[in-house]
């Protein structure tokens, strides 16, 4: 299989944690912090976890995720891989441990392409995961009864997107806990997968989300396709996303994006022409 160097979405940020520690996010895997490039992903995704994580040693200093630009003789995201590495004893993950690519749509609110992305994977015969906020799902119940009716995955983006290591415990936990008993509730689909909003979290955030039940899902790819009024070159964007294919691939596209919607299908088709298959 070809492999191209891709670009990618690098998190630069300079964050204060609610502790007041100052900590510096690097923007790729070149820092001194990095693990190994060649580090493989610890197996995670123990999914409603029964035994609690001791949070009393856990690190309330924020950091803000980004998969970096580095990638190994995989082409996988060496940050993803690192993420793997150091929080996976905390049930989270970037990247999966299999050959599998992965789609993963962020839904803060709803821009009308959804129903055409639901379209284009049914027609495809492609599963994904939708990262939802519990005012998302209050407003778009049609929307959200398809994806649970065509077996797409509903992620937990919380309730009100808040940087979560910037919370406390209990309200860390109201954020996961309000909107999962809103999901069962109204829907009675139990979620198990959550992404933090803005891909910020703390060691502290990740043990609070697993003692929740949950797994933490982030991501091994994301490009910038979240800005509605400043779309990316769709030939471009289909490039990026076919040549950042590798195993186990998490991709967060945003579902605002007419950009991701327009060149779905053939991205699809493309990864499969590479010798993907979709989990």
């Amino acid at each position: 299989m070809k492999i191209k160097t891709l670009t990618a979405v690098m998190c630069a940020l300079t964050l204060l944690s609610s502790c007041g520690k100052t900590v510096v996010v690097r923007e790729d895997n070149s820092g001194k912090d990095a693990t190994s490039a060649v580090v493989e992903p610890v197996i995670v995704g123990k999914k409603g976890v029964t035994d609690k994580i001791d949070l009393s040693s856990l690190s309330h200093d924020k950091i803000g995720y980004g998969q970096g630009v580095q990638v190994d003789d995989k082409n996988r995201t060496t940050g993803a891989l690192d993420f793997n590495a150091k929080y996976g004893n905390l049930n989270a993950k970037a990247i999966n441990d299999d050959d599998k690519i992965y789609l993963t749509f962020d839904q803060g609110y709803e821009n009308g392409y959804t129903e055409k992305i639901l379209d284009v994977l049914k027609e495809k015969k492609v599963k994904a995961t939708f990262f939802l906020l519990q005012d998302y799902a209050e407003k778009n119940p049609e929307l959200v009864r398809r994806m649970i009716d065509e077996g797409h995955t509903v992620g937990n983006h919380s309730v009100h997107h808040y940087s979560m290591p910037d919370l406390g415990q209990a309200e860390c936990e109201t954020e996961i806990k309000d909107f999962h008993k809103y999901m069962k509730d109204n829907y009675n689909y139990t979620m198990t997968v959550f992404r933090p909003p803005m891909g910020e979290f703390s060691e502290f955030s990740l043990g609070v989300t697993a003692n929740c039940g949950y797994e933490t899902v982030l991501w091994s790819y994301a490009y910038a396709d979240w800005d509605v009024n400043n779309q990316p070159d769709e030939a471009g964007s289909l490039e990026k996303l076919i040549s950042a294919a590798h195993p186990g691939a998490i991709y967060l596209l945003h579902s605002v994006s007419r950009t991701n919607t327009d060149i779905l299908a053939d991205f699809i088709d493309g990864v499969r022409a590479a010798g993907y298959k979709f989990g």
